[in-house]
Formats: C-alpha cells, structure tokens, sequence
C-alpha cells in the first residue's frame, strides 16, 4: 500500500501522515472500537473486515442474503456490514452490540486483533474489557452529533487505561456532504476534551483525528477522493504503521522490565504422562509456568522472586516443548531456575532488581462494573496477575465527573462509575503503578461470595512499603 502525502490539510495530518512511512511490519496489533450508540461501529469494523478481503465467500454471501431480506440500502440493495461482527441474535434483533466480538485479520504488513465494543451506556465494562491490552482504540463519532457524553467516558477510560494510540473517526461524513467545516468543529471539539485529559501529552496516547464514512467506504482502507482537504492518511494506512505495546529496542529485547506471574509448578516426576524413556530426564524436573506479562527474559539472566526475596539464575526456558534461548511476552513459556525457592502459584519472578518494595495498601483507580454499588468498608477479592488475595476497601474518595473531567467528592460508586479508592490487602504483595507497567498494575476486584467481577482497577500509588517477605511463596490469605 502507497501512501501519498497531499500538501493540504492540517500540520498534524502530514505529521501522521510521514510518520506512518517508517513503520514496522510483521508485528501483531491490537486495536479495540468505542463510542456512543449508533455513532456506526460494527458497520466500520464490517467495511474493514470487507474492503481488506479479510471475508470469506460464504460468510460474504450469507450477510448479503440476510441483509436483502431485511431489505438494507432499498431498491438498490447493499450489504449491512453490521452483520459481519454483530453475531448475537439480540443484537441482530435489536441493532446493537452487547458484548466485546473479536475478529482476526492480517494485511501484508501486520496481523490484527480487532474488539468490536458496545456503545450503550450498561455495557461500558465490555468496552473496559476490550481496551485493557488495545494498542490502540477507534473512537468513532458521528459528525452530525459531535462528542457526547459517552463519547467523553470512552476517551476517560482510555486515558486511564493509557492507551497508547487513540484514532478518532469522525463517521457519517457523507451525511453532511463531506463538509471540511462540520468536520473540523468535531475535530476542534475532540481535540479539546483530548487536551483535558491528557491526550496527546508525551505521557499519554498520541490522538489522530480521520474523517470517515464507514457505509461507503471513504478513508476506511483507501484514500477517499471526496475528502481532498484531508491529507492524513487512511484508518488502516494508519492502523498498519503504529507502535505496538510489546515492541523491542534496538538491540532486540522488550523495553519493559521482565514479569512472569506464576500460573503453575511443573513436577512431573513419576506421572502417567511421562514416557518410560522420558522418566529419567524429568525426574528431576522442576519448571515455573506462566504467561510472561512483559518484557524478555534469556538464559543466564538473573530473576528474582516475590513473595519471599529469593534471587536465582535462569537455566532453562521451555515452549511448547521446546527448548529456547529467549522469551518474550506474551509467550507462555515454562522456567527453569538454578536454585530450589519456595515458589508457589500466585509468586511473580521478574529481572532482578525491579521489582518495587512489597506493600499491603494502594491507592487505584476504578472502573466499577456491578449493579451493586460500592461503599467504604466493603471486604472483597483483588486479583493480580496470577495471585487472589482478600483486600478491603477502606476508602471511597473522588468520582469522574464526566461533564468537566474532574474529580468531584464522593463516598461510593455506582454501576459505570469511575471513582478513586484507598484499598488495604491482607498480605504482602509487589505493587506497581499503572503508569510504569500496564499489565503488572492492574487488578480485577471480585465479590468474595459469587464471584463476580465488581471492577477494574489500575494502582496510582503503592503504599508505604512494608516488611520483605517471609519466604513463604504464595501463602495463604488471612483477613484484612
């Protein structure tokens, strides 16, 4: 694919624009789609999926039988793109999304994982779902309506969830006639809530701004002809081009620091799985797995591990069987350490020296998802990574408010709300910031009797650092 870059437009146009020459390829990218109802998000997703050839003949035609029965596009017919992702019969019936619809696709230059989010207010922990491991996020808008306050808690969540790339498509375009003056008033508008969140800053995401028409097609896969007064590029010129999370520095290794939280200890000695002439070489064999969370780790690299302190020296890595040299995320692979510690499931081994001091208090950021509403004194479950432990909410203090973007005083959380709270953990663990590492600082926060998912939430700030660990491995949780 060719990009041409207009001598028109916007500063920031040609500065994505020549930014998106240099990219790099063969990578896998994931992106997740927001916005409020009806703003055309499964039909965008659709029209990619199409005009991508990432469709097969059969489902192409299946979607193109359904939507000449239900009449789509009149007289002339046309296909309802819709369909292509919204799967659900009630969302056929009703023509929404109600839950995260993955899709797998690749071009010459990437692969992709595509999440399709719900737009509806009640579904906002779908959308909290498909944008916690997005590289990046296509905030769609309708042109004729501008930034709605859904729109402002998709663009909140994704600056909390500091996601690094947000793509703003201004869809419907063609409904207004590809009028440069209606999009640049959406553009001014998103641009200002962007800046209030921090959009846009060194710290936070980059924002691109695309004027599209997800049912025709205009600046979708190619450069459309009845917008020549954009001159950035396409959503997937642009889509192909972008950083990814996982990407490596220059000598090849993560940029990350190494985490691996321990999901299982290998000891297969004496099992039913090993065979007779295997028996010898595994009878000794002791590996930690798990799905590496970030980073890259080699042989002869030296870990370290919390809970207890210990320090060892990597002396194998085994994939799938496989016995290799390096890892990097999000491989799930199987450590062999030099030394025997006291590591249990729910342990996390990480490069040494980087992992921050243990503590059992934290400030976070919520993102509450139940009915239920929240209230200083509730006793819950936190998960991080691998481990559960019991925790307290000692403190309710802020909550989002989604007209000026600050934090108003509040003493609980209802459903979709997002709020600060203080939370005391029942033992020991190595808590670090969101900000410093997106996957070891988030957390899911659990209703201890069914078992529910009552909110996510990503660490502001550890707290004061308490007493190194007792060499226990994972142990056993006690009270709060």
């Amino acid at each position: 694919m060719t990009l041409t870059i207009d001598t028109q437009g916007s500063a920031a146009e040609v500065s994505a624009t020549a930014a998106a020459v240099a990219a790099p390829e063969g990578t896998l990218f994931r992106f997740a789609t927001a916005g409020s109802v009806d703003d055309g998000k499964s039909t965008l997703v659709g029209r990619l999926l199409h005009d991508s050839k990432a469709i097969l003949a059969d489902q192409l035609e299946a979607v193109t039988r359904t939507s000449t029965e239900r009449g789509f596009g009149g007289e002339s017919g046309g296909i309802d793109f819709a369909l292509l992702t919204d799967g659900l019969r009630a969302e056929r019936e009703q023509g929404i999304t109600i839950d995260v619809a993955y899709r797998y696709f690749a071009t010459p230059a990437r692969s992709f994982i595509l999440a399709d989010c719900p737009g509806h207010v009640q579904y906002t922990r779908n959308m909290v779902t498909g944008a916690t491991t997005a590289d990046a996020v296509i905030m769609l808008i309708d042109a004729r309506k501008g930034v709605l306050e859904q729109t402002r808690r998709h663009l909140s969540v994704v600056a909390l969830l500091r996601v690094p790339h947000v793509i703003v498509a201004v869809n419907k375009i063609d409904l207004l006639g590809y009028d440069e003056a209606a999009y640049r008033d959406v553009e001014t508008s998103v641009r200002l809530v962007t800046a209030e969140l921090g959009l846009g800053s060194d710290s936070r995401a980059e924002v691109h701004v695309i004027p599209v028409s997800a049912l025709i097609g205009d600046n979708v896969v190619d450069r459309s002809k009845r917008t020549p007064w954009y001159a950035g590029p396409s959503l997937l010129e642009l889509l192909e081009t972008l950083t990814v999370i996982d990407d490596l520095d220059e000598s090849g290794r993560a940029t990350e620091a190494f985490r691996l939280p321990v999901q299982l200890v290998l000891r297969p000695q004496g099992a039913v799985v090993v065979a007779p002439e295997l028996s010898d070489a595994y009878r000794d064999y002791r590996a930690y797995a798990g799905q590496v969370a970030s980073g890259s780790i080699k042989v002869g690299d030296t870990v370290s591990v919390e809970p207890g302190g210990g320090t060892s020296t990597v002396t194998g890595i085994d994939f799938a069987g496989v016995a290799l040299e390096e890892a990097f995320a999000p491989q799930s692979i199987a450590l062999r350490l030099a030394d025997d510690l006291d590591i249990a499931r729910g342990a996390v081994i990480a490069a040494v020296d980087t992992l921050p001091p243990v503590t059992r208090t934290l400030e976070a950021d919520l993102f509450w998802l139940d009915p239920r509403p929240l209230a200083p004194g509730a006793r819950v479950l936190v998960k991080f990574g691998t481990t559960v432990v019991q925790a307290l909410i000692s403190e309710v203090t802020g909550r989002l408010d989604l007209t000026t973007l600050g934090v108003e005083p509040a003493t609980g959380l209802a459903v979709n709300d997002i709020g600060q709270a203080s939370i005391r953990l029942s033992r020991d663990l190595p808590v670090e910031p969101y900000a410093h590492n997106r996957r070891s600082g988030a957390f899911l926060v659990i209703h201890p009797q069914d078992g529910a998912t009552l909110a996510a939430g990503i660490v502001t700030a550890p707290g004061e650092p308490t007493r190194a660990g007792d060499g226990s491995g994972a142990g056993s949780d006690v009270s709060p």
